[in-house]
């Protein structure tokens, strides 16, 4: 047997092996930097996405994108393994309010055609939508968010106060699971 012939097993073992190193890898630099999926829990963004909805999150906010009005965003919840999933209504230097049911952006009614289902089950009840909230001037580096199921969902208005940039963790593309919600997120 020739010496070539003997190492041969050895070394399509140590290809394999730098195969494997490699896509593990790139699959850990892809989930840290680009994309990781999440799972929602709870109701704070009915109808949009249901509890157990399976999305993915574009991590690249911080380096190639930017966070818009409207967007669906995963906050850092700062206690240990805790996220929220809300929607930017208010980007730094924005005065958001509400008064009637309805959220006002610099002074502008913002359109929220992604809540009528909401404000159809708020009027059957005899409640608004949204509570009224003065004026709330929006700080540089932060962002006002809010859950599309407004009678149930702890955000800027009560409880999760304004969110620094920092906490932004990215923003939902889409609904990947289960199958009969897979969609765009908006």
């Amino acid at each position: 047997m020739s010496q070539t012939e003997a190492e041969t097993p050895k070394s399509k073992i140590w290809e394999w092996i730098k195969a494997i190193i490699l896509a593990v890898g790139l699959a850990m630099i892809i989930r840290i930097f680009l994309f990781e999926p999440y799972l929602v829990e709870g109701s704070s963004m009915d109808p949009t996405l249901k509890d157990g909805d399976r999305l993915f999150v574009n991590k690249t906010l911080h380096f190639i994108g930017k966070v818009e009005e409207g967007d669906i965003v995963i906050i850092d919840g700062e206690e240990e393994k805790i996220r929220y999933v809300k929607r930017i209504i208010g980007l730094p230097g924005d005065t958001v309010s509400a008064e009637d049911g309805r959220v006002y952006v610099n002074g502008e009614e913002l359109e929220e055609t992604y809540l009528n289902s909401n404000k159809e089950e708020a009027e059957q009840i005899g409640m608004l939508l949204t509570s009224d909230f003065e004026e709330i001037v929006v700080p540089e580096g932060s962002y006002f968010v809010m859950g599309d199921n407004r009678l149930n969902s702890m955000d800027s208005r009560n409880g999760l106060g304004l969110i620094d940039d920092d906490r932004i963790l990215g923003k939902s593309e889409f609904i990947f699971y289960p199958f009969s919600h897979f969609s765009r997120t908006e």
